[in-house]
């Protein structure tokens, strides 16, 4: 790969950007702030409207009130994207319900419009050679086929073996980072994440393979498995409580019966302290989502013990991770995927945890009915589903029983309108 000149200042993206062109944003800590700040900035003056396709954000850069003709997009609405979506009415319209593995090949044949990309790339200690970085994500793929590539040289981001960029690859514009890389701090957990994280910590076997996200809880639910022993790590985002799992040896990656020995990942968030573990780490590999998130590959690991999260549950198990009845909050991603496959690996389980009732008590998470009767997982694939009052193991149970399991982990406050509200249900047989 040949790269241009490395400019200390950024074009004026009005001579890069066109008016309709789709811009595609590298995500989680492959966001490259220098660029996307300068996209929010410089928004007025590119002439029309841009749509933006947006992942995991885990920056600021896009939770503020949005010009309008910025119109946020992606393959869901995820962390700090939530309020940018929520100030431009209808923006939901360029949310794209595709499984996260799919988009690779969505902008690889063209089926995903990609004009103009936005990179995030790490040089290597000589500087010779360029990686992505925190990300193997589907923007390499669209700036296969876009027009213009923009990319944010980031001396601070690890220089990851895996991700090493090829010949096949043109950048059209380099520039020189102006910061790190974003930074995600553990979060701290509060009482209701520590009793949830201690039920998914105590059906989590020694030898286990560990997926989940970073957040409160998933941070809670890492900082117990610390007394483990000989867990595997093959996840979609990791942060830095994985990275603690990893140097407190609890992650061996011994008995993973695939990637033996390696710790995978899709895509970074986490800081320095996750950098600095990944740069140049040969037992460290970043894979695209064709591969971390294909069925075939999660189910031939061992144990895997598949770890997400929902907004609701009904007491069927059917769990719904887009919408809270008020607004968007998230999209399909790799949970289907990961929960499913979790079910097909030998000794594997799919978890979804959560807290059974909103941040301010006031309503139940357990529900008799999904908001708009929104299905992101659905019943057939459900396993267990953890609350701070208990778990619920739906694997083979009847409807009858996964009603009594899920009502017996809601807050006891909403146990008995829930039991009355199944009842209105199931009497319409």
């Amino acid at each position: 790969m040949t790269l241009p000149p490395l400019l200390d200042a950024l074009p004026p993206l009005a001579s890069l950007i066109r008016p309709g062109d789709a811009v595609i944003v590298g995500q989680a800590g492959a966001e490259p702030l220098t660029l996307t700040r300068a996209l929010v900035e410089q928004a007025e003056s590119l002439g029309g409207p841009v749509d933006v396709f947006l992942g995991a954000v885990l920056s600021d850069t896009f939770a503020r009130r949005l010009p309008a003709n910025l119109r946020p997009g992606g393959y869901g609405i995820m962390g700090g994207a939530a309020k940018g979506f929520a100030s431009q009415p209808g923006s939901i319209g360029n949310v794209v319900p595709t499984p996260y593995r799919e988009l690779e090949s969505a902008f690889g044949s063209r089926r995903l419009k990609a004009d103009v990309v936005l990179l995030q790339l790490a040089p290597s200690a000589d500087g010779t050679r360029l990686s992505l970085g925190l990300a193997n994500d589907y923007t390499i793929a669209a700036a296969r086929q876009a027009r213009c590539v923009i990319a944010e040289i980031n001396a601070d981001a690890p220089w990851t073996p895996a991700t090493e960029i090829g010949n096949d690859l043109r950048i059209d514009v380099a520039v020189r980072a102006q910061c790190s890389p974003v930074q995600s701090p553990t979060m701290s957990a509060e009482d209701t994440e520590r009793r949830i994280a201690a039920h998914v910590a105590s059906v989590v076997p020694d030898r286990a393979t560990i997926q989940t996200g970073i957040g409160a809880l998933p941070d809670a639910i890492l900082g117990l498995l610390s007394g483990h022993r000989d867990l595997g790590l093959h996840s979609g985002l990791i942060g830095d409580s994985a990275i603690a799992l990893i140097e407190s040896g609890a992650i061996t990656n011994a008995h993973k019966k695939l990637d033996v020995g390696l710790s995978v990942t899709n895509t970074v968030g986490g800081t320095t302290r996750t950098h600095r573990h990944l740069h140049d780490n040969r037992a460290f590999a970043i894979r695209p989502a064709v591969y971390t998130h294909h069925p075939v590959t999660l189910a031939s690991l061992y144990r895997l013990h598949a770890i997400n999260s929902a907004l609701e549950v009904d007491l069927t198990g059917q769990c719904n991770t887009e919408h809270d009845g008020r607004g968007w909050r998230g999209g399909l991603g790799g949970l289907g995927d990961f929960i499913r496959s979790a079910r097909m690996s030998e000794g594997g389980r799919g978890i979804i945890a959560l807290a059974s009732t909103s941040r301010d008590g006031s309503k139940s998470k357990i529900v008799a009915g999904t908001s708009r009767g929104q299905v992101t997982l659905a019943r057939g694939d459900a396993d267990m589903v953890i609350t701070e009052w208990g778990i619920a193991d739906l694997r083979d149970a009847s409807f009858s029983e996964r009603v009594k399991r899920m009502v017996a982990i809601a807050d006891p406050r909403f146990r008995e309108s829930l039991e009355r509200e199944w009842h209105e249900l199931s009497g319409a047989n």
